[in-house]
């Protein structure tokens, strides 16, 4: 069966949907405001470029939260394992989650959250106006990797990856 609409403010749901078909991974993006620290649960995340190393996650300009996160100077995306789900819930719920995980401040006051399969640590670049979104592209300054297993996000459901040969 095959389904096809015009994107419309009474389509939402039908887009949201279908642009859940498309897996991603499960991040935290954290940073320090004046009220301390924040984090909050996101999938909007991307590579932009290599050379200058630049990424880039959109927060919803509706969320509580927008304000705080892009008005930050400096901001950390952790790409979340699959034995953080209770750590990205939380974050999910509350910016303020940091009781349910290990954490430390960064020598630029970012809360850095430990044991993630991949944290990068940057500095805002650009702040682009996109509709209901603000997309936030960082430019890198500092990566962390573990050998942690990711979590991927795909049709509202929290999996992970299998390998052709099945491991």
């Amino acid at each position: 069966m095959t389904d096809s609409f015009i994107p419309a403010p009474e389509t939402q749901l039908e887009m949201r949907n279908a642009l859940g078909l498309f897996a991603t991974g499960v991040t935290v993006v954290t940073c320090n405001t004046p009220r301390g620290p924040l984090g909050i649960t996101v999938n909007s995340f991307t590579s932009v470029s290599m050379d200058p190393p630049l990424i880039l996650w959109c927060p919803a300009k509706k969320s509580a939260r927008h304000d705080a996160l892009a008005a930050s100077h400096h901001f950390a995306l952790h790409v979340m394992g699959e034995d953080q789900d209770d750590v990205t819930r939380a974050f999910a719920r509350s910016g303020e989650a940091f009781d349910t995980c290990d954490w430390q401040a960064s020598d630029r006051d970012v809360p850095l959250i430990a044991n993630c399969p991949a944290r990068f640590e940057c500095h805002i670049r650009d702040r682009i106006d996109a509709g209901d979104h603000t997309v936030i592209i960082g430019h890198v300054d500092r990566v962390t990797t573990t050998t942690a297993t990711p979590r991927v996000f795909l049709a509202g459901n929290w999996g992970h990856f299998l390998h052709a040969d099945g491991a």
